[in-house]
Order: structure tokens, then C-alpha cells, then sequence
């Protein structure tokens, strides 16, 4: 019998997780044929999801539960619960219900032609500064990622063992699950589902999270961003050479013309905002290789939950 296994962030949803740990036990039982568990990752949230966790785990031995021993971020938490995995099939969800469990075998059943496959939302119920970053993550993973056009990436997913496997390769810090996932296989689907209203709070991707997010992806999976770096210093040296020319050109035609005191300190604001910006950007590369040098963790358990001698042997 295929074994299932589930993967859910959890962070300030206390309220909520219950819910989906219950539809999921519903659904696969009701459909019959797999075995399952269900690891929650506590991501050091403020609430009391974790004695949450604790009591669903005590009530169904195959609801497991980690708890990190700081906000490491959602692509973290993923990592940490596909380390202690044990199943053949693995399906990723959020945890405030707006990811349907119920249609996870819409997902599970594609997967005999792919290998990994995305729920694509007919509606998403997201809020606009949601939507507005999905929609840059999108444009970023198709730059960056040679992602398809046509593919939208979730965080609703189900795709087979060995690309978790080929995920868990990566151990280097701040790892960015879209890039890992797509660098694992190219077999990539979409199947259309619903998209559910958050049943309460907000989202916990701040403006400051989300660009932690693109910067992560930019830097951790292309060097295209540096290419650009190249691209714009030399499209900028150019400019400033012609420009250079047609001062002196000018002088020469018009010798009473001043030579501008303006626009060369809005040339060299420009070229120093330039220069400021391309070196951030190569410390931004050699930071993350500081940091993967020093082998700075991913994540950080503090306890786990439902988890026997034999499951722990997977943790890293």
C-alpha cells in the first residue's frame, strides 16, 4: 500500500489547523487504498499551534508535529518536514484551510504522467497585495527559473518521493522551494481546483517577507541578476562616454556655454547609485556563499512530536 505523506507550515493558526488535519483524514479514508501521516512544522509561531499539534498527535498516532526553534520561514519549514517524510507520494497545503484537501486526489491522480504537479486557483481569494506578489514571484520564477509560461506555482502541491529526495540535496541555507522543486524535474502540471476564503487572519507574508523571498530567489538559483549587473554597467559606461563626447563637442561649438553644474551632479548621483546598487548585489552572492561555507542551518528543531527512534533517524 502507497503511502501518503503531508506537509504543512503552520504559523498563527491555531484556530484553524484542526480543520485541515481533519479533512484530511476524512478524504483519504473515504477514498481508501493509502496509508498516511501528516507532519505539521510548527514555524515558531506566536500562538498555541504547537500544544495544538501535541493533542492531535495524541489523538492520531500519524499526525506528527515539529517544532523549530525560530521563525525560519515557510520554505524552511517545507525542508524540515521533508526530512522526517516516510512516504512515497508528498503533498504540500497551507495551513488556514484555503487549500482544499478534499480534491488532494485531483493532484495525487496526475501524477501517474508527471511528477510533480501544482494546483492551479479558478479564483484566488487571496487579498490584492497577495495577488500582486504572487504575480511577481511568477514574473521572477519565469526570468530566473525558465518557467513555463503557462505553469503557476502554488504552495499547493503533490509530487512523487524521489524529487523530494532531489530536493533534500540542497543544504544550504535559505532554500527556495520553487527553484528546488523546478531544478528537480521538468514532467510539470497544473490541475485546476477551488480556492477557499481565509477563515480568519491574514496572510503572514509581509512586504518585508516577500522581498526577503525574491531576493532569496534571485540570488540562490541564477546568476542572471549579475549578468543584468554586467548588461546595465556596460549600457551606463557607454552613455556617459557619449555624453562625454557631445560635452566637449559642444564646448568646442558653443565656447560661452556653461559647462553644467547640474547635470554632472545628476550624472554622478546616477553612476553612484548604480555603482552602489551593483555592488550590493555581488555582496548579496558572496554573503550566501559566506553563509553556506559556515554551514548556517536551514532550520532548527527544538522537539518533535509522534515521531518514533526510526523517524528520527532522517533528521540532518
Amino acid at each position: 500500500m502507497e503511502k501518503i505523506s503531508f506537509v504543512i507550515p503552520c504559523y498563527r493558526s491555531e484556530h484553524t489547523i484542526s480543520a485541515v488535519v481533519d479533512e484530511i483524514v476524512d478524504t483519504v479514508t473515504a477514498h481508501g487504498g493509502y496509508d498516511y501521516e501528516i507532519i505539521l512544522v510548527n514555524d515558531n509561531s506566536p500562538d498555541r499551534v504547537m500544544d495544538v499539534i501535541t493533542v492531535l498527535s495524541q489523538f492520531n498516532p500519524r499526525v506528527k508535529g515539529l517544532d523549530l526553534s525560530r521563525n525560519f520561514g515557510q520554505h524552511s519549514a517545507i525542508m524540515a518536514g521533508f526530512t522526517y517524510l516516510t512516504g512515497d507520494i508528498v503533498v504540500c497545503l497551507d495551513d488556514d484551510g484555503q487549500t482544499p484537501a478534499n480534491e488532494m486526489f485531483r493532484l495525487i491522480d496526475k501524477l501517474g504522467d508527471v511528477d510533480l504537479v501544482f494546483a492551479a486557483y479558478k479564483t484566488k481569494q487571496h487579498s490584492g497585495f497577495r495577488n500582486f506578489g504572487s504575480k511577481v514571484n511568477d514574473l521572477m520564477a519565469r526570468w530566473l527559473l525558465s518557467k513555463p509560461k503557462d505553469l503557476k506555482i502554488m504552495s499547493y502541491f503533490a509530487c512523487k518521493r524521489y524529487v523530494v529526495d532531489e530536493v533534500l540535496r540542497y543544504e544550504n541555507p535559505y532554500p527556495y522551494m520553487s527553484g528546488l522543486l523546478l531544478r528537480a524535474t521538468k514532467k510539470v502540471c497544473n490541475v485546476e481546483i477551488d480556492h477557499r476564503e481565509r477563515a480568519e487572519g491574514t496572510s503572514g507574508y509581509s512586504l518585508r517577507k516577500l522581498l526577503l523571498l525574491w531576493i532569496n530567489g534571485a540570488t540562490s538559483f541564477s546568476v542572471k541578476p549579475l549578468r543584468l549587473a554586467t548588461i546595465v554597467g556596460v549600457i551606463t559606461a557607454l552613455a556617459g562616454f557619449v555624453f562625454g563626447v557631445y560635452v566637449i563637442v559642444h564646448k568646442f561649438i558653443v565656447p560661452e556655454s556653461p559647462l553644467g553644474w547640474s547635470s554632472t551632479m545628476a550624472v554622478l548621483l546616477f553612476l553612484g547609485g548604480m555603482i552602489m546598487l551593483m555592488l550590493g548585489m555581488v555582496g548579496e552572492y558572496v554573503g550566501r556563499i559566506y553563509l553556506s561555507i559556515n554551514r548556517a542551518p536551514q532550520f532548527v528543531i527544538r522537539k518533535t512530536v509522534g515521531f518514533d527512534d526510526e523517524d528520527k533517524s532522517h533528521e540532518r
